[in-house]
């Protein structure tokens, strides 16, 4: 089985629009999709997708977060999250033929030091069942910047392969614990390293740096590129076949959720990289965010390139 980690849940709204947006105007929305949202979720509908048996848990709370519960709930997804008194916030993309994607994210409330306590105390026995853990995103405002290591040290101290992908002072302290995986994509490894990246070389140098560093696999997305993979077998790149991207907010996350069925299946890490890039892309063919045709996907597999640099 598989965790997925989302402490900063939303109500992810999708609004699609017939025409372009004008600002200062009224707009109607031709149709909205609502989705329980946040990094972590995206992940868990993924691998549920797969076929993989998941748990989410997080942070949630309020009438958004009944509703985000109900909404797992009719996905076929098992959830066991920690109640807080505040609301789960809600986030809105909104997408249009001129501009494309268009993201508005809330922070999200405030979380006491006593409701992130109860997390971490409680978060042992959620993740007892499961194999691989994934913690994805940001967090709400009160929780520590610290807490993915400290959750990553409890994963690894159960045994537990663990996939981080986040980004900032986040991502920093949550290496020291050395994860298994680490994804950032290039902006993410530039505000790690606090330096500009000139092209490939540059982007893998990073990458063997946190690998060096303790991380046993290192993945890069490459957004239309595909992704490169460090590892101890070697360095790898994706290279997924020329798509029309319908809607590409969640590939991220659908790279992490391809990743972690295919850690549990205990594929070979070129197995594990060419599906990872190519169930991220049947999510980019589908208007959806956290969302893939499983036939699509095969049909990608097949054509999704594995080369080693």
């Amino acid at each position: 089985m598989i965790t997925t980690v989302t402490l900063n849940a939303s109500i992810d709204k999708a609004y699609h629009m017939e025409c372009s947006i004008e600002n200062g105007t009224v707009m109607r929305v031709k149709s909205v999709h609502n989705s329980a949202g946040g990094k972590g979720l995206n992940v868990a509908r993924i691998v549920h997708l797969c076929g993989e048996e998941v748990l989410a848990t997080g942070l949630v709370g309020g009438y958004n977060g009944k509703y985000l519960e109900a909404m797992l709930t009719e996905d076929g997804i098992a959830h066991d999250f920690v109640h807080i008194d505040g609301e789960t916030r809600s986030c809105i993309n909104i997408l249009d033929e001129k501009f494309g994607s268009t993201e508005y994210l809330e922070p999200g409330c405030h979380v006491t030091d006593q409701e992130t306590r109860k997390f971490l105390e409680k978060f042992p026995e959620i993740i007892e069942g499961s194999a691989v853990i994934t913690m994805s995103g940001s967090v709400p405002a009160g929780v520590p910047q610290d807490i993915y290591r400290d959750m990553i040290m409890a994963a690894k101290k159960a045994g537990k392969q663990v996939i981080l992908d986040t980004s900032g002072s986040l991502l920093e302290s949550g290496m020291e614990a050395k994860p298994t995986v680490v994804k950032p994509n290039r902006d993410e490894l530039e505000a790690l390293f606090h330096t500009k990246i000139n092209g490939r070389e540059g982007v893998l140098e990073m990458a063997k740096e946190i690998q060096r560093r303790g991380v046993a696999f290192v993945v890069i997305s490459l957004g239309g590129d595909g992704a490169l993979m460090v590892c101890e077998d070697g360095v790898f790149q994706g290279i997924p076949p020329k798509i029309e991207a319908v809607n590409t907010v969640g590939c991220g996350d659908s790279m992490v959720g391809a990743m972690a069925v295919g850690f549990v299946r205990k594929w070979e890490p070129e197995k594990v990289l060419r599906y990872a890039v190519a169930v991220a892309g049947a999510n980019a063919l589908s208007p959806n965010t956290g969302d893939f045709e499983r036939e699509i996907s095969e049909q990608l597999f097949q054509r999704v390139e594995v080369i080693r640099l």
